[in-house]
């Protein structure tokens, strides 16, 4: 399935880890930002050309230490059709460099409805007697909270396409727990009963390292429900945000591995696409450089606690 996939990079590279990119015009240097403008004008096309630009030379820079990345949609939707074409144009690149993809959409819904968007972000759609694929990603974020009716719909296309899905469970922002720690009537969370049914969709999709497609979204921030969750949910590999600028380090993402230093992929966004930012003596134009020697000291940080990943 399709977390065997990345599950297989992880090991080649010996990394698990993930480089979001959440590209804000804020976050683009000025000298991009200057020559995209004055070729495209300072419109959504010129800001969108921005990104674009943005995420290749990152892309460039870590494709052969970093095995994902994990582009959130709403930073380009809000740039308008400009946006929504670079995030497919940022898809691509990325996945012509052999990086997997996890786009990043917690898209929540039912029915057919919830067909449409499986079938734009993991599978194909036809136009007249050809079968196209919109986006193509290896991966979706989803909200699980419409409980089975907002999945089902996610699993059939995720079998036919070896895709994957992460399903928000334990979430890292500070409010999560007004909702997703309440206890429930069986003494058991909110979040423990979405872990549960995490497992439960995925039997229909198990791969061959004993993960299913059906994946899990548990943040850094809450480690000690991180490994809770990992005993747990032994079936679902887990995407963990918070790291970095959230305030998680290695000690919190530990937890997120099983005894094989498999099991979860470790997302850091601003802390890799701004690290130029913190990094003394440097300026705008060493962006990517600093992207790269953040993400290989973030991989460094994790594996001296993890320790080697094999698939034994």
């Amino acid at each position: 399935m399709a977390f065997d996939r990345l599950i297989d990079k992880i090991v080649e590279m010996q990394n698990p880890t993930v480089a979001g990119l959440d590209p804000k015009l804020d976050f683009v240097p000025q000298f991009i930002k200057d020559r995209c403008f004055a070729e495209y004008g300072e419109n959504l096309k010129g800001a969108a050309q921005a990104l674009l630009q943005f995420n290749i030379s990152l892309i460039d820079k870590l494709y052969d230490i970093v095995p994902a990345i994990k582009p959130q949609a709403a930073y380009y939707e809000m740039y308008g059709p400009e946006g929504v074409k670079v995030l497919a144009e940022t898809i691509a690149y990325a996945k012509s460099k052999g990086m997997y993809v996890i786009t990043d959409g917690k898209r929540n819904d039912i029915g057919t409805t919830m067909e449409a968007y499986s079938i734009a972000h993991l599978g194909d759609t036809r136009v007249n007697q050809q079968m196209l694929s919109p986006f193509g990603a290896d991966a979706l974020t989803v909200n699980g909270y419409l409980g089975t009716d907002g999945i089902k719909p996610l699993l059939k296309v995720c079998c036919e396409k070896d895709k994957g899905i992460f399903v928000l469970v334990k979430t890292s922002n500070p409010s999560s727990g007004e909702l997703q720690d309440l206890k429930l009537e069986s003494g058991e969370t909110v979040y423990e009963r979405m872990g549960a049914m995490c497992e439960s969709w995925g039997e229909s999709l198990q791969g061959s390292y004993g993960y299913s497609g059906v994946g899990a979204v548990v943040g850094a921030t809450y480690p000690e429900m991180l490994k809770e969750l990992r005993v747990k949910m032994p079936h679902t590999f887990f995407l963990v945000p918070g790291y970095g600028a959230q305030g998680g380090g290695a000690d919190d993402v530990k937890f997120a591995f099983d005894k094989n230093g498999i099991g979860a992929i470790i997302n850091s966004s601003r802390g890799i696409m701004c690290a130029w930012q913190k990094q003394e003596g440097k300026t705008e134009k060493d962006f990517a450089d600093c992207a790269r020697e953040e993400a290989i000291r973030m991989r460094d940080d994790i594996q001296s606690l993890v320790g080697k990943m094999t698939v034994n």
